[in-house]
């Protein structure tokens, strides 16, 4: 999703060369922790963090989420522990950036204690040896109140998580178009060929690797190939080619009746959005489950605007936070990440942020639950449930790459 973008080939080589060729070579993941936590309790945690600050890092181009912290969770923080949040914002490869030079010139006391992160992003600090771990085993309400087993919480777009990350919060891939203006709702790939043949020129997609594009296009993947068959794919260019050609040959057939008979498309979610905000665009696609909700309400879009999902589903992943390796509050950090994880914040972001709670509801109690049933989502949205049903995995992070490239070479102005 645009919040946290993916780090392209080389900025992940980047990141290793910074670590790996330091003086003294990788650190080993064994001298990383000074906080034992195997013989430090939570309620030490809490004493250890009182009076102190958290840096939090991580995007910040949602004033909807910057001020949900600021005036939400840090006031929280504050009373409850006597910690002060300080939040910075900053985009996640400058993020990534600060953090491997202050590993590799060896910073015990980092700037960064949380970061926001996801995807590619948190697979080339975790292989890079820049984040602090296992750690959700020591808080209280990962273990009570989230699913260990789930694949949502092992696994980040297929990458072993492996306690270096808890869940943050979900998210899904969700079409949108204005009933009033297009009765039809295509509910798979053909349906939405008949679709663009009907409105030629007026629909579109962004250009991968924009977040919401690259995710679309591999949505279309899956509606002709099983997910399965990518989890243990080799991340071999011919080998990804072979595979996903159905859905090339198909993206090629769509291009002729999009926007710009497909030669160049929308270079970003948001110009795609100011598009069909102005009617030049029939067709948006969202990886925040209820934006529209918020859209309407900010009369960004009219009231017969909607969101809707193929049949077979759409793509949803879930993001996270992590500690840095050299994080100078680790114990603040820990204190912080259990509160996001509490049933009373999850339920406000879910709220006032429109953001897909990552608690297990069989967890829950009748109380707890009642907070989250008491939301309303808001107009245009899918309900919860279906959303959860039509669940698609994200793709191994290794592969995402590949088919970019794959989709700049095999389907643009073909």
């Amino acid at each position: 999703m645009k919040r946290n973008s993916i780090i392209r080939k080389g900025t992940a080589l980047l990141l290793s060369l910074l670590i790996c060729l330091g003086a003294s070579g990788c650190p080993a993941k064994e001298e990383q922790a000074e906080l034992d936590l195997s013989q430090t309790s939570f309620e030490d945690l809490v004493e250890q963090a009182k009076g102190s600050t958290v840096s939090f890092y991580g995007w910040g181009g949602d004033e909807l989420i910057n001020n949900w912290i600021d005036t939400v969770f840090a006031p929280q923080m504050k009373e409850k522990y006597d910690i002060t949040i300080d939040r910075v914002p900053m985009d996640i490869d400058q993020i990534l950036n600060k953090l491997s030079s202050e590993v590799q010139a060896g910073k015990k006391d980092g700037s960064i204690d949380m970061i926001w992160i996801n995807g590619e992003n948190f697979f080339s600090a975790k292989e890079n040896n820049l984040l602090y771990g296992p750690f959700t085993q020591a808080l209280p309400n990962f273990k009570n109140y989230v699913d260990e087993t789930s694949s949502d919480t092992c696994y980040d777009f297929a990458y072993p998580i492996e306690g270096y990350e808890a869940p943050y919060g979900k998210a899904q891939l969700v079409l949108i178009n204005d009933e009033e203006k297009t009765p039809e709702t295509p509910s798979n790939a053909q349906e939405l060929l008949e679709f663009v043949k009907k409105y030629p020129g007026q629909v579109t997609y962004p250009a991968p690797p924009d977040f919401t594009g690259s995710a679309f296009v591999r949505n279309i993947i899956y509606e002709f190939v099983d997910p399965e068959v990518f989890v243990d794919m080799e991340a071999d260019k011919e080998t990804v080619k072979a595979a996903i050609e159905p859905a090339l040959a198909y993206l090629r057939e769509l291009n002729p009746y999009l926007w710009k008979q497909g030669k160049s498309f929308p270079a970003t979610v948001a110009q795609q959005e100011t598009m069909y905000m102005d009617g030049e665009l029939l067709l948006h696609m969202r990886y925040e489950s209820y934006w529209i909700a918020t859209a309407i309400e900010k009369g960004m879009c009219s009231q017969t605007s909607r969101s809707f999902l193929f049949d077979n589903g759409t793509i949803g992943n879930t993001n996270f936070v992590a500690i840095a390796q050299n994080a100078s509050n680790k114990a603040g950090a820990l204190v912080a990440i259990n509160e996001l994880l509490s049933p009373e914040i999850q339920a406000s972001r879910y709220d006032q942020l429109k953001i897909l709670p990552v608690l297990d509801n069989d967890k829950l109690s009748d109380e707890e639950k009642a907070l989250f049933d008491a939301v309303d989502p808001g107009p245009g949205t899918i309900p919860q449930e279906e959303l959860l049903e039509k669940r698609l995995p994200e793709m191994p992070v290794k592969l995402v790459p590949i088919i970019e490239e794959l989709w700049q070479e095999e389907v643009v102005g073909k």
